[in-house]
């Protein structure tokens, strides 16, 4: 078994289809509900990162030259994120730790005192991580919605109750850059009552990040689609909701955030433009089958409303950290 850092952005194409087929392969064994990925814009989505971040990879292959597992380290501000599979054929050959040591490394050459992975409830990588140290610093759901069974015409009376003095506002692609400002500042607005979490999947709280987020989730595949709730009077954003649809796995989308402004609570905002978000995502993405999301289990407001509209729980997705000098030591000994 061999071990090697990797650069996807100029990887050969036979080498990113060894990654991608054992990718699901992974999925198949330890996720079966989930859709299988696709090579669309598989390089761009491995490659690409964030102004201001960047991303290590390294692969781990066999004698026979067989890609049997993959891990990056996406470097971000404060933490250095973890993410690693490996083939279920090679598990317990120690294939992972030499991974994780390679990660560790790099993590501790870049400054990092601590690295952060999300885990998969109900997959072997909970086990791994545990016995290697990391301890779980927030638990939250993953929840499906099959379109297949949605309540259409229930649904529309959802996304028509929204109080009186709101309009609800739809951008396939993304806000246009004139609601830039607004939109950073309703998530800014939101941002106390945000469950506090390991900060995995950092959010956009002002303009210029919110301008390169969009540009980075295209150039990556992921097609954003963005519904707003509009306080008339002010003319100001009281609610947003997020979904992305990745061209990797375009039968499954993202729902990434869903925010009030605490000054418009109570007049039925997050209800209506979710609702309003399903209706758009039938009629722009036809090949459609589900959407997930994911909700911390303290977050009862907004777990009724994905109820009503039809999500199901599904699985645990858990965020583990270590303390790079401890995951060090270990390693080594």
């Amino acid at each position: 078994m061999k071990v090697r850092e990797w650069d996807p952005g100029t990887a050969p194409a036979a080498e990113l289809d060894a990654v991608l087929r054992a990718l699901n392969d992974i999925v198949t064994v330890d996720v079966p509900e989930d859709p299988p990925w696709r090579a669309n814009m598989f390089r761009e989505y491995l490659a690409l990162t964030m102004p201001g971040e960047s991303r290590t990879s390294w692969l781990a292959t066999d004698d026979g030259g067989e890609v049997i597992g993959h891990a990056s380290l996406l470097s971000l501000e404060d933490i250095g994120v973890l993410e690693l599979t490996v083939v279920p054929s090679a598990r317990r050959g120690h294939v992972g730790t030499a991974l994780l040591g390679a990660v560790a490394r790099r993590a501790a050459e870049e400054g990092f005192e601590s690295v952060g992975v999300e885990v998969i409830g109900g997959t072997p990588a909970v086990k791994f991580f545990e016995a290697q140290g990391f301890e779980c610093a927030f638990i939250e759901m993953r929840n499906l919605l099959d379109l297949k069974g949605v309540d259409w015409l229930r649904l529309g009376e959802m996304a028509a109750g929204i109080g009186a003095g709101y309009r609800i506002e739809y951008y396939p692609g993304g806000p246009p850059p004139e609601l830039y400002a607004g939109y950073a500042a309703a998530k800014e607005a939101a941002r106390a009552g945000v469950i506090d979490d390991l900060a995995l999947r950092p959010s956009s709280y002002d303009s210029e990040r919110l301008a390169a987020s969009l540009r980075t989730l295209h150039a990556r595949g992921l097609k954003p689609y963005i519904v707003l709730a509009v306080h008339e009077q002010s003319e100001t954003i009281a609610g947003l909701t997020e979904v992305v649809v990745p061209a990797q796995r375009p039968t499954r989308a993202d729902q990434y955030d869903t925010i009030e402004v605490p000054t418009h609570r109570g007049y039925g905002i997050s209800r209506a433009i979710k609702a309003r978000m399903l209706f758009e995502l039938r009629a722009a993405e036809p090949g459609l089958l589900d959407v997930q999301t994911w909700n911390a289990l303290e977050n009862e407001p907004l777990l009724q409303v994905n109820a009503e509209l039809g999500f199901k729980p599904d699985r645990e997705w858990r965020e583990y950290e270590a303390d790079v000098p401890e995951l060090l030591r270990r390693l080594k000994s």
